[in-house]
């Protein structure tokens, strides 16, 4: 008796769970032809996922990284898998401003269109410290997308309708801002709560202020990965976690299934500053839906970046 329930449980927790899994699918089959695609990171996991499919509906998609030779492995991999010779790579650091300034005046020199930004590239939860002293998370995550944004937005603006999809992460609800520390660098974990909340409130202010240009804007969580994280640690740990990642992940290409959607879907216009997970809006909690605390994220971020000249000594990066 004992065994016939156990393998009844195991079989029904088998297809809960492939279910659930199923349930992350674009079934939006609009085309890209003549459109261009920007994807930061796009050599990997999620990112390279969605280039893929992206590429097979007609865009020209360009993919950036750090590392030169991983990223034009990866055009070769989604040319090939994408039955598309229309995919660029371009280096690019996110945690170096100066080197996001030049990447943007490269890009828009050699690239007359940009009709879809997707912030997609980030670090996990580490303490470090960016090229200009902010935290890494932080810096990366956020301030990197937000100048990123920021200097591509006339050239949106210009081959409007257009959008913006970044991708953040549900891990955002259990922290909130510290205005007095937003380079908080302590904990590890929280370190990267914060800088996946600061994605959702630089959505929504971005929402408000392109709205009336023809750009609309959204923030995707696209679930728990299984992923190569776990390759530093123990073989014991290893099996472990890939035990449960195997039973309660997905895979990279079903988390790119909401990117997708919200890449192409009309059906988020009406959710402009949107939040999505699973290819449909998503209510945020209380806390990150503060238009007030986005907007002046916003203002801040600005002066961390250099889009304005009144530095605040408060928010100032730390001193290396």
């Amino acid at each position: 008796m004992y065994v016939l329930v156990t393998v009844l449980v195991a079989l029904f927790l088998t297809l809960y769970l492939k279910w659930l899994k199923s349930r992350r699918l674009c079934l939006d089959a609009k085309r890209l032809d003549g459109k261009t695609v920007l994807i930061t990171g796009g050599t990997s996991g999620v990112g390279k996922e969605t280039a893929i499919a992206l590429a097979r509906r007609g865009a020209r998609v360009y993919i950036t990284c750090l590392d030169e030779q991983k990223g034009e492995a990866a055009v070769r991999e989604i040319k090939r898998e994408s039955s598309s010779m229309n995919v660029r790579f371009c280096c690019l650091n996110l945690g170096n401003l100066q080197s996001i300034r030049n990447f943007c005046r490269e890009f828009l020199k050699a690239e007359k269109r940009l009709d879809i930004l997707i912030n997609y590239d980030g670090v996990p939860a580490l303490l470090d410290w960016t090229d200009n002293g902010y935290s890494m998370c932080f810096g990366v995550n956020h301030l990197g997308p937000f100048l990123l944004t920021n200097l591509l937005l006339d050239r949106l603006k210009h081959c409007a309708p257009s959008r913006i999809v970044n991708v953040t992460s549900n891990i955002h609800k259990y922290q909130k801002l510290d205005f007095t520390d937003l380079n908080y660098n302590t904990v590890p974990l929280f370190t990267y709560c914060r800088s996946k909340l600061a994605n959702v409130y630089f959505t929504q202010e971005l929402a408000q202020q392109v709205e009336r240009h023809g750009i609309s804007a959204c923030a995707v969580h696209p679930g728990y990965v299984v992923g190569e994280w776990t390759s530093q640690f123990s073989v014991l740990f290893r099996i472990v976690m890939y035990v449960f990642t195997s039973m309660f992940f997905i895979s990279c290409q079903a988390a790119a299934q909401t990117v997708i959607y919200c890449a192409v879907s009309d059906d988020i216009l009406q959710h402009n500053g949107g939040y999505f997970s699973d290819c449909k809006p998503f209510k945020l909690q209380p806390h990150a839906q503060d238009t007030g605390i986005a907007k002046k994220l916003w203002e801040a971020s600005e002066t961390m970046v250099g889009l304005t000249s009144s530095p605040r000594e408060h928010l100032a990066a730390r001193t290396r």
